[in-house]
């Protein structure tokens, strides 16, 4: 079986990121492996993020979805999507949100969601590992 790989918005965010060049290049290099899965959600709030925290404009933006898509897989958010989110978010205690790249992430058959902000280590519904790829310890497999 082919590992499939997930990327939570903040791993992606990093890869446009300059103030954290660690993180960045933990990030390029994860990237680098296989073409990971994102989905619709990860590209609204890579939009955000750069509108917000880097001020870019929506022209540099578009730019920036643009190259993400070509590198990544995208996964389009669907009503049953929604309502397994509901389902994990009571069972796991994350919040909506995240439950909703979790839903994805497994509608997709991926093995592996990186993420900064989730346990790292958890399995999820015996198919799913969150991985931070950021920890001192761990290198990119």
């Amino acid at each position: 079986m082919n590992d499939k790989y997930f990327f939570d918005s903040n791993i992606i965010v990093y890869l446009y990121s300059e103030d954290e060049p660690d993180k960045q290049s933990i990030a390029k290099a994860l990237l680098k492996k296989s073409q990971p899965i994102i989905s619709t959600q990860v590209l609204s709030e890579l939009a955000n993020v750069l509108r917000k925290k880097f001020k870019c404009e929506y022209t540099e933006i578009a730019a920036v979805i643009a190259q993400v898509r070509v590198a990544c897989q995208v996964a389009t958010i669907t009503p049953d999507t929604i309502e397994n989110a509901l389902t994990l978010a009571e069972k796991y205690h994350y919040s909506f949100y995240d439950s909703q790249i979790i839903a994805v992430a497994l509608a997709e058959n991926c093995t592996t969601l990186y993420s900064e902000d989730l346990q790292h280590g958890q399995v999820i519904e015996s198919m799913l590992t969150i991985q931070n790829p950021f920890l001192g310890s761990m290198k990119p497999a």
